[in-house]
Protein backbone atom coordinates (compact mmCIF):
# COMPACT_ATOMS: atom_id res chain seq x y z
CA UNK A 1 0.00 0.00 0.00
CA UNK A 2 2.77 2.46 0.87
CA UNK A 3 4.36 1.87 -2.52
CA UNK A 4 1.13 2.95 -4.26
CA UNK A 5 0.93 6.12 -2.19
CA UNK A 6 4.54 7.04 -2.99
CA UNK A 7 4.06 6.30 -6.69
CA UNK A 8 0.84 8.32 -6.86
CA UNK A 9 2.46 11.28 -5.13
CA UNK A 10 5.37 11.19 -7.59
CA UNK A 11 2.90 11.25 -10.51
CA UNK A 12 1.16 14.28 -9.02
CA UNK A 13 4.52 16.01 -8.54
CA UNK A 14 5.40 15.31 -12.17
CA UNK A 15 2.12 16.93 -13.20
CA UNK A 16 3.11 20.00 -11.17
CA UNK A 17 6.42 20.14 -13.07
CA UNK A 18 4.54 19.96 -16.39
CA UNK A 19 2.32 22.82 -15.20
CA UNK A 20 5.43 24.83 -14.28
CA UNK A 21 6.97 24.27 -17.72
CA UNK A 22 3.76 25.38 -19.44
CA UNK A 23 3.56 28.50 -17.28
CA UNK A 24 7.23 29.38 -17.79
CA UNK A 25 6.76 29.11 -21.56
CA UNK A 26 4.21 31.94 -21.41
CA UNK A 27 6.67 34.36 -19.78
CA UNK A 28 8.07 36.89 -22.26
CA UNK A 29 11.83 36.87 -22.73
CA UNK A 30 12.19 39.46 -25.48
CA UNK A 31 12.15 36.75 -28.15
CA UNK A 32 9.00 35.60 -29.92
CA UNK A 33 7.77 32.16 -28.92
CA UNK A 34 4.52 30.58 -30.12
CA UNK A 35 3.89 29.14 -26.64
CA UNK A 36 3.37 32.72 -25.41
CA UNK A 37 -0.08 32.37 -26.96
CA UNK A 38 -0.88 29.04 -25.32
CA UNK A 39 -3.48 30.52 -22.98
CA UNK A 40 -5.22 32.69 -25.60
CA UNK A 41 -8.74 31.48 -26.26
CA UNK A 42 -10.86 32.87 -29.09
CA UNK A 43 -14.65 33.09 -29.02
CA UNK A 44 -15.14 31.05 -32.17
CA UNK A 45 -18.81 30.61 -33.11
CA UNK A 46 -19.85 30.99 -29.50
CA UNK A 47 -17.39 28.63 -27.85
CA UNK A 48 -13.95 29.42 -26.38
CA UNK A 49 -11.36 27.74 -28.60
CA UNK A 50 -7.57 27.68 -28.13
CA UNK A 51 -5.90 29.95 -30.66
CA UNK A 52 -3.59 27.24 -31.97
CA UNK A 53 -6.65 25.21 -33.09
CA UNK A 54 -8.07 27.89 -35.37
CA UNK A 55 -4.89 29.52 -36.69
CA UNK A 56 -1.34 28.80 -37.69
CA UNK A 57 1.24 30.53 -35.50
CA UNK A 58 4.75 31.14 -36.77
CA UNK A 59 7.79 33.11 -35.63
CA UNK A 60 9.32 35.53 -38.14
CA UNK A 61 12.75 37.12 -37.66
CA UNK A 62 12.89 36.01 -34.03
CA UNK A 63 10.79 38.90 -32.72
CA UNK A 64 7.46 38.70 -34.54
CA UNK A 65 4.63 36.20 -34.16
CA UNK A 66 2.42 35.83 -37.23
CA UNK A 67 -1.05 34.42 -36.69
CA UNK A 68 -2.76 33.21 -39.88
CA UNK A 69 -6.33 32.04 -39.26
CA UNK A 70 -7.59 28.96 -41.09
CA UNK A 71 -10.94 30.75 -41.41
CA UNK A 72 -10.38 34.38 -42.54
CA UNK A 73 -13.71 35.43 -41.00
CA UNK A 74 -12.28 34.77 -37.51
CA UNK A 75 -9.55 37.44 -37.86
CA UNK A 76 -11.42 40.06 -35.80
CA UNK A 77 -12.21 37.54 -33.07
CA UNK A 78 -8.54 36.52 -32.88
CA UNK A 79 -7.47 40.15 -32.64
CA UNK A 80 -10.00 40.75 -29.87
CA UNK A 81 -8.77 37.64 -27.97
CA UNK A 82 -5.13 38.79 -28.25
CA UNK A 83 -6.07 42.18 -26.79
CA UNK A 84 -8.10 40.53 -24.02
CA UNK A 85 -5.28 38.09 -23.13
CA UNK A 86 -3.16 40.96 -21.76
CA UNK A 87 0.02 39.86 -23.51
CA UNK A 88 1.58 43.30 -23.29
CA UNK A 89 1.80 43.29 -27.09
CA UNK A 90 -0.55 45.15 -29.42
CA UNK A 91 -1.80 42.99 -32.30
CA UNK A 92 -1.52 44.48 -35.80
CA UNK A 93 -4.21 43.31 -38.20
CA UNK A 94 -3.37 43.72 -41.90
CA UNK A 95 -6.54 42.06 -43.22
CA UNK A 96 -5.12 38.56 -43.75
CA UNK A 97 -2.80 37.92 -40.77
CA UNK A 98 -2.18 39.31 -37.31
CA UNK A 99 1.33 40.30 -36.33
CA UNK A 100 2.52 40.52 -32.74
CA UNK A 101 5.92 42.20 -32.50
CA UNK A 102 7.59 41.31 -29.21
CA UNK A 103 9.32 44.43 -27.89
CA UNK A 104 12.79 44.31 -26.41
CA UNK A 105 12.59 44.06 -22.65
CA UNK A 106 13.74 47.04 -20.60
CA UNK A 107 15.68 46.52 -17.39
CA UNK A 108 12.54 47.20 -15.37
CA UNK A 109 10.45 44.78 -17.43
CA UNK A 110 13.12 42.09 -17.06
CA UNK A 111 12.95 42.47 -13.27
CA UNK A 112 9.15 42.20 -13.40
CA UNK A 113 9.40 39.05 -15.49
CA UNK A 114 11.90 37.46 -13.07
CA UNK A 115 9.48 38.24 -10.23
CA UNK A 116 6.73 36.55 -12.22
CA UNK A 117 8.98 33.52 -12.75
CA UNK A 118 9.70 33.38 -9.00
CA UNK A 119 5.99 33.58 -8.18
CA UNK A 120 5.14 30.78 -10.61
CA UNK A 121 7.95 28.65 -9.13
CA UNK A 122 6.77 29.31 -5.58
CA UNK A 123 3.17 28.38 -6.48
CA UNK A 124 4.46 25.12 -7.94
CA UNK A 125 6.50 24.41 -4.79
CA UNK A 126 3.32 24.87 -2.76
CA UNK A 127 1.58 22.31 -5.00
CA UNK A 128 4.48 19.87 -4.45
CA UNK A 129 4.35 20.38 -0.67
CA UNK A 130 0.59 19.82 -0.67
CA UNK A 131 1.13 16.52 -2.46
CA UNK A 132 3.74 15.58 0.16
CA UNK A 133 1.36 16.48 2.99
CA UNK A 134 -1.45 14.41 1.48
CA UNK A 135 0.89 11.43 0.96
CA UNK A 136 2.24 11.66 4.51
CA UNK A 137 -1.30 11.80 5.90
CA UNK A 138 -2.34 8.77 3.87
CA UNK A 139 0.75 6.83 5.02
CA UNK A 140 0.14 7.66 8.68
CA UNK A 141 -3.54 6.70 8.46
CA UNK A 142 -2.77 3.30 6.93
CA UNK A 143 -2.93 0.94 9.92
CA UNK A 144 -1.91 -2.10 7.86
CA UNK A 145 1.71 -0.89 7.73
CA UNK A 146 4.11 -1.47 10.57
CA UNK A 147 6.23 1.43 11.89
CA UNK A 148 9.34 0.64 9.87
CA UNK A 149 7.43 0.50 6.59
CA UNK A 150 5.70 3.78 7.46
CA UNK A 151 9.03 5.42 8.27
CA UNK A 152 10.55 4.17 4.99
CA UNK A 153 7.55 5.42 3.02
CA UNK A 154 7.70 8.85 4.71
CA UNK A 155 11.42 9.08 3.94
CA UNK A 156 10.82 8.11 0.31
CA UNK A 157 8.12 10.78 -0.07
CA UNK A 158 10.54 13.36 1.37
CA UNK A 159 13.30 12.30 -1.06
CA UNK A 160 10.92 12.64 -3.99
CA UNK A 161 9.75 16.03 -2.71
CA UNK A 162 13.35 17.26 -2.42
CA UNK A 163 14.07 16.05 -5.96
CA UNK A 164 11.12 17.95 -7.42
CA UNK A 165 11.79 21.12 -5.41
CA UNK A 166 15.33 21.09 -6.84
CA UNK A 167 13.89 20.65 -10.36
CA UNK A 168 11.67 23.67 -9.80
CA UNK A 169 14.61 25.75 -8.59
CA UNK A 170 16.71 24.71 -11.60
CA UNK A 171 13.91 25.47 -14.07
CA UNK A 172 13.12 28.88 -12.55
CA UNK A 173 16.82 29.83 -12.38
CA UNK A 174 17.28 28.90 -16.05
CA UNK A 175 14.21 30.95 -17.06
CA UNK A 176 15.35 33.91 -14.96
CA UNK A 177 18.75 33.82 -16.67
CA UNK A 178 17.02 33.67 -20.05
CA UNK A 179 14.90 36.70 -19.15
CA UNK A 180 17.86 38.68 -17.82
CA UNK A 181 20.16 37.94 -20.80
CA UNK A 182 20.19 40.83 -23.25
Amino acid sequence: MSYEIVELSELKMEEAIEYLQAELNTVRTGMANASMLARVEVDYYGSPTPLNQIAGISVVEGRTLVIKPYDPSSLKDIEKACNKADLGIAPQNDGSVIRLTVPKLTGETRKEMTKKVSKIAEDTKVRIRNVRRDANTAIKKDKTMDEDVQKDALNEVQKITDKYIKKIDDMSDAKSKEVMSV
